[in-house]
């Protein structure tokens, strides 16, 4: 399956790369067109939280009102969605879809001359085993190894990977010495950390918003079931801040050992997704306001 996306995904990057003649050129120009075809999904996606969160008050109160009585419980949980025209798992798509493009980019990015340039696997084996003779070791990514030696050899494996003064083929865990190789995934840490906190922020005012809204709910409930629920909301919430701080640990670690190239697809997603973000809950305030006034 991630062989399927990333052929697709390098023929439109080397598309690209054809009109512009630089790699990193092309990985930002295919990263806007990427997000501007998955716009329309994440809109939907934000849509999705939002009204998410509005449901949680009804979902509560079902739970409350039959949790001596599971199966009827989840029958009226069916039917409240159903009524909503929404699925308990709607949110999964958009982390499905975005776990796809992350693997499928990787795959990309790591052996561009044969998602890209379709280059025949014989002679990159030979290019390959004529690189390992060399230098007495296996290349961690041949493909790399083959741009970076070959490139004089055989002008169908050359591209062009100099951007800004970087070489988009370095790995900043093969050469620590150099400090050029981290500028891309130090710029990373920091949008992820911005986007990070955008997301927090955006999340902290859908739950108070929530928890105005549920308060006369509250104020029937005994306070054993008012513990219950907060023991489980702080769970769930310490579980979701986890993931959104751990996330960005774990790229970055790919980061590291990856070709640059994929740092840098990475740092303009996230500069776009920022910008998405503010975007999008400017449009849904302003929505929300009209139809207030209207």
């Amino acid at each position: 399956m991630f062989n399927f996306f990333a052929n697709i995904f390098g023929y439109l990057l080397n598309y690209i790369y054809e009109l512009v003649n630089n790699y990193g050129i092309a990985i930002i120009v295919f990263t806007v067109l990427l997000k501007l075809i998955m716009l329309p999904i994440s809109i939907k996606q934000q849509k999705t939280m939002k009204k998410s969160a509005e449901m949680q008050v009804k979902v509560k109160e079902i739970q409350d009102k039959y949790k001596n009585d599971q199966v009827r419980q989840s029958q009226e949980l069916m039917d409240l969605y159903k009524r909503e025209n929404m699925s308990p798992f709607s949110g999964c798509l958009s982390s499905i879809i975005q776990i796809i493009i992350v693997i499928s980019m990787f795959y990309l990015v790591s052996r561009p001359l044969t998602y890209m340039k379709h280059i025949d696997n014989n002679l990159l084996d030979s290019y390959s085993q004529t690189i390992q003779e060399k230098s007495g070791s296996r290349a961690t990514y041949k493909e790399i190894a083959i741009i970076k030696e070959m490139s004089n050899v055989d002008e169908n494996v050359k591209l062009n990977m100099n951007f800004l003064g970087l070489d988009l083929s370095d790995i900043p865990s093969q050469d620590y010495t150099d400090w050029k190789v981290f500028i891309i995934p130090v710029l990373y840490v920091f949008t992820s950390l911005v986007s990070t906190r955008l997301t927090m922020s955006l999340n902290k005012k859908t739950e108070e918003n929530k928890d105005s809204s549920k308060e006369q709910t509250d104020k029937v409930q005994d306070s054993s079931d008012q513990k219950e629920n907060s023991d489980q909301e702080d769970m769930m919430q310490e579980t979701n801040m986890m993931m959104t701080r751990m996330m960005p640990i774990m790229t970055v670690s790919i980061a590291l050992i990856a070709p640059l190239g994929l740092a840098l697809y990475w740092l303009v997603s996230n500069i776009l997704m920022i910008a998405e973000r503010l975007f999008v809950n400017k449009f849904f305030k302003e929505e929300g306001e009209d139809i207030k006034n209207g």
